[in-house]
């Protein structure tokens, strides 16, 4: 059941703050983008191609939704992950605008460094709150994730869907074209693996008592139902999972899009121990221990570290 947790020194906010949010860019300068010069082209297989302006984008409805973003480079237990409330417009109501083809199978997003990403049209459209957004956390987009407009989509790793400083949308076959990153022989399917992460005790050194354990744990779109830590391998003890919720927000996101903060407390006795967790997803996915490296789909295994009680 979830609850909320104490306060625990060391484990990573529910809200990533914006400085602290994680960059994985092609850009070797971040562009500069004035949001009056800024606009949309949606190009391709569409009854009708268009060109939005940010004052049209603003006109339309705006939605807020805490989603996780993940890069898929990132270790097993690292740190290019991170939590936002996002503002924008449903990318779904903007390409229904240019009404898609019923062959257009892709979308492929163009950013004006150059970079592109593709993903399927039908995670545009399958209720997940995939965003063309403008804001972070309660700001304007800092110029770094993509300001004025960028692309936010749950479930997927970034390669292939965190479009900074969009500028193009086109609607494509998947034999059509392929994204950045597909081409240096990175998957094209290239959904976020479910996952967790250690984050305390950071100093590895603690005294005997009570000692929390604890972290956050992550598989968008399709939401973590628990989570478990096994002490020197050990059998596997349920973890609390923290209550979700971004203060000041009403509308903080939908089930599953955002990672969860998780704490166990350890009864510890003088020794050195190995401590590993895993999660369990809401469709009964089991993380993997089995170590696999990020390339060409995303890391997999147990977080695992070793901890000296005295």
């Amino acid at each position: 059941p979830l609850s909320k947790l104490p306060d625990i020194e060391g484990l990573s906010p529910w809200i990533t703050p914006n400085p602290d949010f994680y960059r994985v860019d092609t850009a070797l300068t971040v562009p500069v983008i004035e949001p009056t010069d800024w606009s949309l082209m949606i190009h391709g297989l569409t009854k009708r191609e268009m060109s939005l302006s940010f004052d049209d984008l603003l006109a339309m409805d705006v939605v807020d939704a805490t989603v996780t973003l993940a890069c898929v480079s990132n270790e097993v237990g690292g740190p290019l992950i991170g939590n936002a409330v996002w503002t924008g417009v449903l990318l779904s109501d903007v390409l229904a605008l240019a009404e898609p083809l019923p062959v257009a199978e892709q979308v492929m997003a163009w950013s004006v460094d150059g970079f592109s990403a593709g993903f399927p049209l039908d995670t545009a459209l399958d209720g997940r709150r995939a965003l063309v957004a403008f804001g972070m956390n309660g700001e304007p987009l800092p110029l770094e994730h993509g300001f004025p407009v960028r692309l936010v989509i749950p479930g997927l790793y970034g390669y292939v869907s965190a479009v900074k400083w969009l500028f193009r949308l086109d609607l494509t076959r998947w034999e059509d074209g392929k994204g950045f990153w597909i081409d240096k022989g990175w998957s094209r399917d290239a959904p976020i693996k479910i996952s967790s992460r250690i984050d305390v005790p950071a100093q590895r050194r603690v005294d005997a008592g009570s000692v929390p354990i604890a972290g956050v744990a992550w598989y968008p779109d399709v939401g973590v139902a628990a989570v478990e830590v096994s002490i020197d391998s050990g059998p596997w003890q349920p973890c609390r999972i923290g209550e979700s919720g971004a203060p000041g927000y009403e509308a903080p996101g939908q089930e599953g899009e955002a990672w969860v903060q998780w704490l166990f407390l350890w009864e510890a006795t003088p020794g050195r121990f190995g401590i590993r967790v895993r999660a369990i997803g809401a469709d009964g996915t089991v993380q993997s221990g089995t170590h696999v490296f990020p390339a060409p789909n995303g890391a997999e295994g147990y977080h695992e570290i070793s901890v000296t009680v005295t």
